[in-house]
């Protein structure tokens, strides 16, 4: 079957019908990730799920307002002013991410935009009160793939811990199992094969002000107080 566009007979701009093909105006399986923020011209900084202090005592007011405030809105106005005036200007982030993975010459782009999304993922993978018995699909899903919801969490601080500078940790689908992987810098799993459900941050930022080098504090307080298995129940295929 052709999928192909038809194009009015006036013709397209190339912004027009890079926006009218969605998905066939980007290569790769990165046109898949789950939509996290709305299609909107500019990208625009999502509110945060929570109060700045909701995180305490794990992650401080002070690490949320830099880390929210400064970093990602940085990565959010940085991309706008990146693709201000390109075919870029008008897609929803995914795409641009879609578009831009595996280019090196369009790496800034690829970077600040896959920051904005890595950021606003991180966010919802966390959550007050978190922790405890995932829900019941989620569970059975990370015995059958670890053995034991400790497991899981015993491998995922592994990983978090192994991750070499700066970088995130994910829990991921692959087919029927669930794995932990890790990602540096930028870099987020290539969704065709492995779907994220939630993600810890790893980067220096997110931690320092609060545990300074001991990145093993603050990943085992996050994992056993504030992450959100309901968000990650919800992100299961």
């Amino acid at each position: 079957m052709n999928h192909t566009p038809t194009l009015p007979n006036r013709g397209m701009t190339r912004r027009e019908f890079m926006v009218a093909a969605g998905s066939l105006a980007v290569v790769g399986a990165w046109a898949s990730l789950p939509r996290l923020t709305r299609a909107a011209a500019p990208v625009v900084l999502p509110p945060l799920p929570y109060a700045e202090n909701a995180l305490e005592p794990v992650i401080s007011a002070t690490t949320v307002s830099f880390h929210y405030g400064k970093h990602h809105r940085g990565y959010v106005d940085t991309l706008n002013k990146l693709i201000a005036g390109t075919e870029l200007n008008d897609l929803p982030l995914e795409r641009i991410i879609a578009a831009t993975a595996g280019k090196p010459e369009q790496a800034t782009i690829f970077n600040n935009a896959a920051q904005v999304w890595n950021h606003t993922f991180y966010w919802r993978s966390l959550r007050p009160n978190g922790g405890g018995t995932p829900p019941a699909a989620l569970k059975q899903k990370l015995e059958q793939s670890f053995g034991s919801v400790e497991a899981c969490l015993q491998e995922f601080a592994k990983a978090a811990l192994a991750q070499f500078g700066s970088g995130w940790t994910w829990l991921v689908q692959d087919g029927d199992r669930l794995k932990v992987v890790r990602t540096a810098n930028a870099d987020l799993p290539t969704p065709d094969t492995l779907k994220p459900l939630l993600t810890v941050d790893v980067w220096e930022h997110a931690y320092y002000l609060d545990y300074q080098n001991r990145r093993a504090d603050y990943v085992n307080a996050v994992l056993e107080k504030l992450i959100n298995w309901d968000f990650a129940a919800e992100n299961l295929r």
